[in-house]
């Protein structure tokens, strides 16, 4: 049991959690000015744990058969067998599950908002076969933690809100195009949307770069908007130099870099900004 539960962490990268968790958290955290209380706590992190693996198992059965055919994604769980399409959607349908019960017990905003946060859940892993802004649907979805850690303690939107949200997803966008540029070739090739596909690895790269400056102005805005003092403005200064140093690691004749910079800087900045949150908001 143990070595199977261990299977299904593998299958939806649960360490990919580290990149929405720590702003649903950062969200709770501005939104209440400080802790919200246990009972709140535990039922965002279980809509958290429960949209997030949600949305990869459903990614990794949808895009069962391109991941068998691109040569990177050939040994994922599913192609080599190791599990069924059948437990995938299992596990699938009882994180959204969880996400429902979690978006219940909040207040009356994140019930009423469940259906449109499984409609985008469910809809990013077919906007590739359609449109190379699938990066960015990415980014609304995921970037969603951050308000939905927000609304589950006040139970409204804020200006403060939109901001954090526009710019959690504009980072999520932002290094999910870095992330592209791997199978840039295998995209083409077979059809699928993307910006690496679409414009080329240099112009793509410049896209990554835009993009993550306005998330960088975006976190920016966000403490202006809430009032935030010195400790949430040194993390969006750390923030912008991880993200420079992040674009610092790639170029379009050299991408071995790619798994630091996808997935160690942005880990990073995370953690980092949640902890400068942290600070502004219960000190």
């Amino acid at each position: 049991m143990i070595a199977r539960f261990r299977t299904y962490l593998e299958l939806v990268r649960f360490e990919h959690t580290l990149f929405a968790l720590p702003f649903a958290y950062g969200g709770m955290l501005l939104a209440g000015r400080g802790w919200p209380g246990l009972e709140t706590f535990s039922w965002i992190t279980l809509a958290m744990v429960g949209a997030r693996t949600a949305a990869m198992a459903l990614n990794r059965l949808i895009d069962r058969a391109i991941d068998a055919r691109n040569p990177r994604t050939a040994r994922r769980h599913l192609p080599r067998g190791l599990v069924s399409p059948a437990e995938v959607l299992a596990l699938s349908l009882i994180s959204l599950l969880l996400l429902g019960v979690a978006a219940l017990n909040l207040n009356a905003l994140t019930a009423s908002l469940l259906p449109v946060a499984v409609f985008f859940l469910v809809g990013y892993s077919y906007t590739k076969r359609f449109t190379w802004l699938c990066h960015y649907w990415l980014g609304l979805t995921i970037g969603a933690a951050a308000a939905g850690g927000w609304i589950a303690v006040t139970g409204a939107f804020e200006p403060a809100t939109f901001a954090l949200w526009a710019a959690v997803g504009l980072w999520i966008a932002g290094f999910d195009i870095l992330y592209a540029t791997q199978d840039f070739q295998f995209d083409r090739e077979h059809g699928i949307h993307s910006v690496p596909a679409r414009f080329g690895l240099a112009p793509a790269l410049r896209i990554a770069r835009a993009t993550h400056f306005l998330a960088w102005l975006g976190f920016a805005l966000t403490g202006w908007l809430y009032g935030a003092g010195a400790a949430y403005f040194v993390g969006v200064l750390c923030a912008g130099l991880v993200l420079w140093y992040e674009h610092r690691l790639v170029s379009p004749s050299d991408l071995s870099k790619i798994d630091a910079a996808f997935f160690q800087a942005n880990v990073v900045i995370s953690l980092g900004m949640f902890t400068f949150i942290a600070l502004e908001a219960l000190l």
